[in-house]
């Protein structure tokens, strides 16, 4: 069974339904290839999967240890080629990881080890470069 549902819309933009939620998703090509850049662009859901996917497997592994992450932030950058052909070269990742209390330094370890080796990052091919910054900070509490 197809987990998503992609219709071409025209003009360089695609509507996409997660099937098994009904989420909708609208692409757009970005204005340095003759899109719009409205939305975000098929390379953007690429670096977004590899942050969304960095979170949430550190945020499961944590949550094992009695660690909650809530409030951890991250900025990904995209970097293109700028020769053909057109593709993602690299990828950074400026991840800060807030908990109530942080870490012992073999717990850190483990956890910053998910984010070179979450499912994403393991997919994506070894030609673009993964370049992630974790910095820790203890979260405010309420």
């Amino acid at each position: 069974m197809a987990t998503i549902h992609i219709d071409y819309l025209g003009e360089l933009r695609t509507d996409c339904v997660h099937l098994q939620s009904g989420t909708h998703i609208t692409t757009d090509a970005p204005t340095d290839n003759q899109g719009r850049g409205e939305a975000f662009s098929p390379t953007d859901l690429v670096v977004n999967a590899l942050g969304s996917c960095i979170i949430t497997t550190m945020a499961i592994m944590a949550r094992r240890e009695g660690i909650e992450l809530r409030g951890s932030a991250l900025d990904v950058t995209k970097i293109m080629t700028s020769q053909p052909p057109r593709r993602i070269a690299r990828i950074e990742v400026d991840l800060v990881l807030r908990a109530e209390t942080l870490p012992d330094d073999e717990t850190r370890a483990r956890l910053e080890k998910i984010a070179h080796t979450c499912p994403v990052a393991i997919s994506l091919h070894p030609d673009i470069e993964q370049a992630v910054q974790i910095r820790w900070e203890v979260a405010e509490t309420v």
